[in-house]
């Protein structure tokens, strides 16, 4: 149940999100592992089976999963004020450490200097969406379907199938095996935008700008890879506006920063128009992620009184595990590089099992051996 807001909870909300948006590194599986270390393990804002069906909820609408769960999560401790000042805290240190990469690549044209620190922190990511997977099973994977469902994502994932479709037809199957005869409940909405510039067009104006990245956030679903091939087909083919090593730079300093990959928005609208250019291209992709997960939020009760949807949403939090797992073997395969980084990741799950550390102490000392490795290299 929603806790009514008050100026303390608002306080928690803000101080526990500016943190995460901080030391969120690894992308969306890993801020996921993350808050619900947080929110669950320690804080107990919510339990198990709630934050689930947050999860559950954010994978079946566009925009960066993660950065709707903080806002959903938000509004759960503090209301409407809450989902607004996760939302903002969460993506804030991201979008301020990418301006002034932004501005740094804008005023010298070479490639953005950025230390990759990630060598000490992406074990101990792995470590952590390790772990939060693990917990989260054994609240949803109770039952053989979803053991099915979440296990079909998993190698549907890894073989190519856009993660959409897996999540809609894992929500369709679960509905079906409940035994509704007929489904109408619509899990996904398809935005017929209009395309705001005509091709060719060589004036990059802060109003069309922010009309092609609300475009974008209003209709996009996937990874960065995905955010990749938007921002080539409308910057780079489309509109000529950018070259292709632009927007792989920006890309790139989305992925090596802390916090939400949209934030590679802020980066091309720097070099687009400036920080007013950034400004709109920020707001722009992320304006959908507050109305929806604010729309959102007067669903889900519904969801869960409702047989039928109720059983949907479970289908598509086992899918979503599978495709935390799949992303799990991923990220570990690009993580776990030599002896170091392997004896990293297990110290730091034996930690989070045997103790009860969180997982913020963990990253932070992630950091540290990252920087020392940096230096040496």
């Amino acid at each position: 149940m929603r806790r009514p807001a008050s100026s303390g909870a608002l306080g928690e909300v803000a101080t526990l999100f500016l943190k995460l948006g901080v030391i969120g590194f690894g992308g969306p599986a890993a801020h996921i592992a993350m808050m619900r270390d947080e929110v669950v393990r320690r804080r107990r804002w919510v339990d198990e089976r709630e934050f689930l069906d947050l999860l559950g909820a954010t994978n079946v609408i566009p925009g960066p999963n993660s950065t709707e769960l903080a806002m959903h999560l938000g509004a759960q401790r503090a209301g409407g004020r809450g989902l607004v000042t996760a939302g903002l805290c969460f993506i804030g240190p991201a979008v301020l450490i990418v301006s002034v990469l932004a501005a740094l690549y804008e005023r010298y044209g070479t490639d953005p200097a950025v230390v990759d620190i990630r060598y000490g922190v992406l074990p101990v990511v792995v470590a952590v969406v390790a772990h939060a997977i693990y917990g989260l099973g054994r609240t949803a994977l109770v039952s053989l379907l979803p053991v099915v469902l979440a296990v079909a994502a998993f190698g549907a994932f890894l073989a190519g199938v856009h993660e959409l479709v897996i999540l809609v037809a894992a929500g369709l199957v679960s509905a079906l095996w409940a035994g509704r005869r007929t489904i109408r409940a619509s899990l996904v909405w398809v935005l017929p935008f209009w395309s705001p510039v005509a091709a060719g067009s060589v004036d990059a104006s802060l109003w069309r700008v922010f009309l092609i990245f609300l475009e974008i956030g209003s209709v996009l679903y996937g990874s960065g890879y995905v955010l990749l091939a938007f921002l080539e087909q409308n910057f780079v083919d489309r509109l000529g506006w950018l070259t292709e090593q632009q927007i792989l730079d920006a890309v790139a300093v989305g992925q090596v920063t802390p916090g939400p990959v949209f934030s590679t928005a802020t980066f091309v609208g720097w070099q687009l128009a400036g920080p007013a250019g950034a400004a709109v291209a920020t707001i722009g992709i992320f304006l959908p992620s507050f109305l929806l997960v604010a729309l959102l939020a007067r669903i889900v009760p519904w969801v869960r009184r409702h047989p039928s949807a109720r059983a949907a949403l479970d289908g598509v939090v086992a899918a979503s595990l599978g495709l935390m797992a799949a992303v799990l073997v991923e990220l570990a395969g690009s993580a776990l590089t030599d002896v170091i980084t392997v004896v990293i990741a297990v110290v730091a799950l034996g930690l989070l099992v045997r103790t009860s550390v969180g997982s913020a102490p963990l990253i932070g000392a992630g950091l540290m051996i990252g920087l020392i490795h940096a230096v040496i290299e």
